[in-house]
């Protein structure tokens, strides 16, 4: 028996159950590179109405759609940059995939998850949530004035 595996753009195979997991939102990173490079190489735009269209089908009515764009405050038809690259509007986009399908708040979507899934799937790129390095207080100068400290008037 032969099986042949044909490439379509009615949908992906997405038979994994959306949680709020770590391992889940792995699966949701590497599933959306896939998707970037499948639409890629049909000369489709990679856009979060295409993604949906792919991911899910015929269930991804324009009520859903609207949804999801609603959640992520993104319109539907932009394209999207890079995951790799730019990782930020991909992280609102999955978040707001799970709480759709979920029916829970975009608020009580896990962040660290999404975060550290996204350091596993790309681990070449700057994580997401990189703590900033605390700036010192404004530097004084020898001589006083400075906004740090008062000005000195005998010296």
């Amino acid at each position: 028996m032969v099986k042949v595996v044909i490439w379509s753009f009615v949908k992906i195979d997405f038979d994994m159950e959306i949680q709020n997991t770590q391992e889940c939102f792995v699966q949701l990173w590497r599933k959306l590179e896939r998707t970037r490079r499948l639409l890629g190489g049909q000369y489709k735009r990679f856009c979060i109405r295409r993604v949906l269209k792919v991911w899910f089908g015929g269930e991804a009515t324009d009520d859903f759609i609207w949804e999801v764009c609603n959640r992520c405050n993104q319109e539907g038809w932009n394209e999207l940059p890079i995951p790799s690259l730019y990782p930020r509007k991909h992280r609102e986009l999955l978040r707001a995939i799970v709480a759709v399908r979920l029916g829970i708040s975009y608020y009580r979507i896990n962040l660290r998850a999404i975060d550290k899934a996204y350091s596993i799937v790309f681990p070449q790129s700057t994580p997401i949530n990189v703590n900033k390095k605390k700036r010192d207080p404004l530097p004084t100068s020898p001589r006083g004035g400075g906004k740090g400290t008062p000005k000195r008037l005998n010296d």
